[in-house]
């Protein structure tokens, strides 16, 4: 019985830790774009403040793992609108907890045009409120401002022209 009840215990307590380290606030429009920076995929330090600062919008968005079906499309499809996008005045980040190698062979392979974030030690995900234990959760953020302005979830092969149909509604 006491085995028992020191098993419940020790459940508990990991639950109520996992509980807890993978809950954050999830960030929504109009909530101000987290300032922060992280690793890129050539092994350099990205500030997003001075990436808002320097373009009209930012689209940071997050991916569970580099080089796999879903996460390709998402990525490929950001690729494929990145000159109509670009146009619009849109950087695009993109985020996942993979390391700087598995980024920019993801980057080399699929020839994206853009920055890939190597965020091992999950500090964006928390930033962003990514509230995932392993993985990040698949989310665009477009930031304008320094506010989001727009927010996409669990999308693949559409994110690109989400975006962009976003942008042809918006208000300037």
């Amino acid at each position: 019985m006491a085995m028992k009840l020191r098993s419940l215990l020790v459940l508990s307590s990991l639950l109520a830790f996992f509980t807890s380290a993978a809950s954050a606030a999830p960030l929504n429009v109009g909530d101000a774009a987290p300032l922060i920076s992280a690793t890129t995929d050539a092994g350099t330090t990205l500030n997003l403040s001075d990436v808002y600062a320097k373009n009209t919008y930012t689209l940071v968005y997050f991916y569970p793992k580099a080089d796999t079906p879903g996460c390709t499309k998402q990525g490929c499809s950001l690729r494929d609108a990145n000159t109509d996008l670009a146009a619009k005045g849109v950087a695009i980040i993109g985020v996942s907890t993979d390391n700087v190698a598995a980024q920019k062979a993801f980057k080399e392979k699929y020839h994206f045009p853009f920055t890939l974030l190597a965020d091992s030690d999950k500090k964006v995900l928390k930033a962003f409120g990514q509230s995932a234990v392993m993985f990040a959760s698949r989310e665009a953020y477009l930031i304008k401002g320094g506010k989001i302005v727009y927010k996409d979830t669990g999308v693949t092969a559409e994110q690109g022209q989400n975006i962009l149909k976003y942008l042809a509604s918006a208000k300037s």
